[in-house]
Formats: C-alpha cells, structure tokens, sequence
C-alpha cells in the first residue's frame, strides 16, 4: 500500500508515522494515533446490514430535495447530486465543477455521487504486512476532511460557493420552518431547533438514514446479477474484467477493490478508501485556477488540520471514489477534468508515456504545486513507464476495461450507460 506515497514522501511518511507510533499502548481496535487520527489494527468490516427507520429516511429524502435550505432559494443536495445522474453532477455546469445557488458562483471539485456514501468508513491509518509504514483512509468528501454525515452536511450549506448559507443559525430557522419540521420535532423531540448543534445532529441523523436506505445503495447492477448467477457478461466486458484486476496490466483493482466471488455485494465498492496522487492535467475551465498560483492540494490541508506530521507529504492526494455507476457521472475526477470514461481510463494507461496528450501546456502533473510534484505517484503500474514506452494498455485492451465498467450501472441508470456508449462509439 505505501506504493502510492513514493519517494520523499513515502521516506517522510515512514518516519512520520514511526514517530507517531513510538511508545503507544496498542488495543484491540486501536493501536496508535497519528496526531488526531486512529491507527487501527486491522481495517474495519464491510460497513452494513443497514435498516434505517423509516421514517427517518423519509424524513432525510425530504431534506435531500428540499430547494428552501439554500440561499438564494432554489438549489437542494438533489440540484448536484442528481437522482437522473447516479447522484452525482453539477447543477448545469459545463465546468467540471457543481454551480452553486447564486448566479456565476461555482465550486472547486467535481460533485461525487452521493451513492454508497453509508459505506465509506471514518478516516483512520492502517499498516498492512506489506507496508512500510501506516497510510490513510477513509473519510468523506475527496479529502476525507470529515467522519460523520452531519458535518457533511454542514460544508456545503454553509459554503459560499454552494448553498450560501450564512450560519448555520440560517440554516436551523429553514428546518424550523419547513412542512416537516413536526417530523423532526416527533422523531428527535420538542426542543431540537432549540440550538444549532441539536438542529445539524438532528439533520445529520435523517441524511444518515435516507443514505442507508436502498434507494442509496441498490446493488442493481449487471455486474451483481453475473455475481448472483443471474445475468452473463460479453466476451469484451470479461476481458475487462480480467484486464481490471492483472497486477501487469490495469492494475485497477489494487485500489479500486472488490470481490466477485462474495454473496456480499457490498464486498464490490470498486474502491479500498485509500488515497492516491494521480497527477491530473489542471483544469482551466474552474476559474479558480485561473490564479497560477492557485492548487486544490486535497489531503494535506486535513493532514496538517489533524496534526499529521510533515503534512505536505500529502498534497496532491484525493480518496479513491467508488466506480459504482462510473459511467453514467457527466464528468470524472476530483476537479471534473474528464467528461469521457474513455479518456479517463486511457489517461491511466498513458499518463507516463505520452503526457503530452494530456499535460497540454507541457509541464507534466501540473495541477500539483511544483514542490509537491514529487508526491505524485509514479511507482505502481501503469504509472511506472517513462515516455516513449509502449502502455501498459492498448486501445483494445482500454475498450474493454471501459466496457467491463458499464457493466457496475445499476438498474435505474443501465440506459443512460448505454446512450453514453453509443456515444462514444461515434
């Protein structure tokens, strides 16, 4: 796993984290703390069997979709994380990045589909047999920057970009008034807009639930009904599937984890919550960056908010999101640089040996501040070729992993991945 924090910054995470780990009692769950995060003895189970009342996941849904919680009126969870789009987009954007409710505002990253969200674990550091030192998990939001669905909610109703509340006061007078604030008072009692920590629990709480429920989680997909017997995959999307996981040739499965031989189909999150540097080309289009000096630098602002040590080890590092519905998302990666699967995929498989195709102004992870670049990984498969290398992928052999990936749509989206691919087929 410390594969993917190479060269100074996997050195400085070794000793970091040994340092962190001197002289710390270990326990059953927890053995160290690297500044204010747990250092866990083992990763934690799949998350679930959820069964969420549900009234409270009613009581969420309305939340969800309910356009009076912004300021302006006019924008709901539901406006970037739209039900027709997996849960994810961005509000009408062409950018990359979600519009916000205010006319010309816009944020910084790209909206991840709410989806699945009930099973991303608290961040923690865990070291396996094969690691040199500890790494990160875990967390919500691409940074992992919060543990729990409340604080979730908090950023983007208070954020100035997004819903542009002024307080979170602003925000508990609107639950206070809205038709179901009775169904807040009956469930969480009388007095849960008497403070703005009761009403943002209390808020939290009925996310939570609508989130644990199916409509959240559906496992619907043609890759879980082949799991369960039910349903044969191509010949190309089988070829993909095996190109996923060869430690030689996609190598996608050593972060986006799963398990096709588990009844659990929540054992297939295509994901590990872990973090990596990928490198992106910058997106130009977020007029934030349009200020060179400017860098979303992800992981390392929570490091250094946590207490990690030498925290800048860690810029340029985003949580590995689910490949759930993948292919149905309008645009792809943290700061939405990619709106083809395609291109996505070819961008792993080629990132090293042509990066011109893809570093347009010529400098190489460019969307990384120049001190941090050797953060990036460059040591894991396909990342560790050099330019004028033949991939590690070819054309057909990058079809079929993207064919294989259409085939983790789940039911209610399955045509929307299938008009995208004769789109892209054109």
């Amino acid at each position: 796993m410390l594969a993917r924090f190479t060269g100074a910054a996997g050195a400085a995470l070794l000793a970091a984290c040994a340092a962190a780990s001197a002289g710390t009692a270990a326990s059953p769950v927890e053995v160290a703390r690297i500044g204010a995060t747990p250092q866990r003895a083992s990763m934690p189970e799949v998350a679930g069997p959820f069964t969420p009342a549900p009234a409270r996941v009613a009581l969420g849904r309305q939340v969800f979709f309910d356009p009076r919680l912004s300021e302006p009126a006019g924008t709901s969870c539901a406006s970037c994380h739209d039900p027709r789009q997996a849960f994810s987009g961005n509000h009408g954007s062409r950018l990359g990045v979600a519009l916000g409710s205010r006319p010309g505002l816009v944020g910084i990253r790209n909206t991840p589909s709410a989806l699945y969200v009930a099973y991303i674990p608290r961040l923690f550091f865990y070291q396996d047999d094969d690691a040199l030192a500890p790494i990160p998990f875990g967390g919500l939001f691409a940074d992992g920057r919060v543990d729990t669905v409340a604080e979730l909610a908090r950023h983007p109703l208070l954020d100035p970009r997004e819903m542009h509340n002024a307080s979170a006061a602003q925000v508990r007078r609107k639950l206070a008034a809205a038709p179901y604030a009775d169904a807040f008072r009956r469930e969480f009692g009388a007095r849960v807009f008497d403070t703005d920590g009761a009403a943002f629990a209390a808020l939290g709480s009925a996310l939570e639930s609508f989130f644990q429920s199916p409509e959240m989680a559906p496992f619907s997909s043609r890759y879980d009904d082949w799991v369960r017997g039910k349903e044969t995959l191509t010949a190309q999307e089988l070829r993909g599937l095996k190109l996923f996981k060869d430690p030689d040739k996609g190598n996608c499965a050593s972060c986006h984890k799963f398990n096709e031989t588990s009844s659990n189909p929540a054992r297939s999150l295509f994901t590990d919550f872990g973090f990596d540097a990928a490198g992106l080309p910058r997106n130009r289009a977020i007029p934030a960056n349009a200020d060179p000096n400017y860098f979303d630098t992800g992981l390392c602002k929570v490091a250094a908010a946590k207490g990690w040590p030498d925290s800048g080890q860690y810029c340029g590092y985003f949580r590995t999101p689910s490949l759930r519905n993948v292919a149905v998302r309008e645009r792809l990666m943290h700061n939405g640089i990619f709106d083809d699967l395609r291109d996505a995929v070819a961008f792993y498989a080629t990132r090293s040996v042509t990066p011109e195709r893809w570093y347009k102004g010529g400098q190489s992870f460019d969307d990384v501040p120049r001190r941090h670049r050797g953060n990036v990984n460059v040591a894991t498969l396909p990342y560790n070729r050099v330019k004028g290398m033949r991939p590690a992928l070819d054309d057909a052999e990058i079809d079929a992993i993207v064919a294989f990936l259409r085939t983790l749509t789940d039911a209610p989206w399955a045509p929307s991945a299938g008009q995208q691919a004769v789109r892209a087929a054109r």
